[in-house]
């Protein structure tokens, strides 16, 4: 897959690069000849960083700030289905608030730290990416099953999280493009015991697909929720 909508010679991070979707857009990034770095950020990687914890977010962008001088792409590939092996809550009486905080953490606090960190590092010319993998889960407009409460929310905060900061690097990136990404039911350990019955793809797969919807996005479309096959998803 090329990437044909950034620069020639752009540069990607990949924040969550230890996971099985984040591996794999790594991966795919890596053997696109247009590329011509990626940083790959995870607790493997870098020893220590965590998204949920500020300072070490921000000391990873700090690091990259005195190697590279600006990003093309940031793709976060973070996120948090159960909470210590606690599964989504089936029921209101089995909400957690301890539970229901670290999936915030996680889901909605920590990809806006990247965006606070690291939207300033984004290439002022010509298009720029941030993106992150959401879930169609957390769309209000979709949701007539109910239940999974601290995902969903986690995951419609995150979405609002998105639609602010696109707003907000639009003004000094008008070309940008800011989005929240749903993936589709990968075939991950994350989401490997709510799989059945459902289609699934491999990570690579869920790599090219996604990355094919990012090449077609423009700069109209920031702030936007999209799936993989890049139909828009309400919010």
């Amino acid at each position: 897959m090329r990437v044909e909508s950034l620069r020639d010679g752009y540069t990607a991070l990949v924040v969550g690069a230890s996971g099985g979707i984040g591996g794999a857009m790594a991966d795919a990034l890596d053997k696109d000849p247009r590329c011509s770095a990626v940083i790959r950020l995870s607790r493997s990687s870098r020893p220590g960083f965590d998204i949920a914890d500020e300072t070490t977010v921000e000391t990873a962008f700090k690091e990259i700030t005195e190697t590279r001088r600006a990003l093309d792409m940031i793709f976060d590939a973070t996120g948090i289905l159960e909470v210590d092996g606690i599964p989504p809550e089936k029921a209101l009486r089995y909400l957690d608030a301890q539970t229901m905080a670290r999936a915030y953490a996680v889901n909605a606090i920590g990809p806006a730290l990247l965006l606070k960190h690291g939207a300033k590092l984004l290439a002022r010319d010509g298009k720029s990416i941030f993106a992150t993998l959401s879930a169609r889960v957390g769309s209000i407009g979709d949701n007539r099953l109910g239940g999974w409460l601290s995902y969903r929310a986690s995951k419609a905060a995150l979405n609002q999280v998105v639609r602010v900061a696109a707003i907000e690097i639009a003004r000094k990136r008008p070309d940008a493009v800011c989005v929240a990404l749903h993936p589709g039911t990968i075939d991950t350990a994350l989401t490997h015991a709510y799989a059945k019955g459902r289609t699934t793809h491999t990570p690579a797969e869920a790599a090219q697909n996604l990355l094919t919807v990012l090449d077609r996005l423009t700069p109209e479309e920031t702030g936007g929720f999209f799936a993989y096959d890049g139909e828009a998803i309400p919010w």
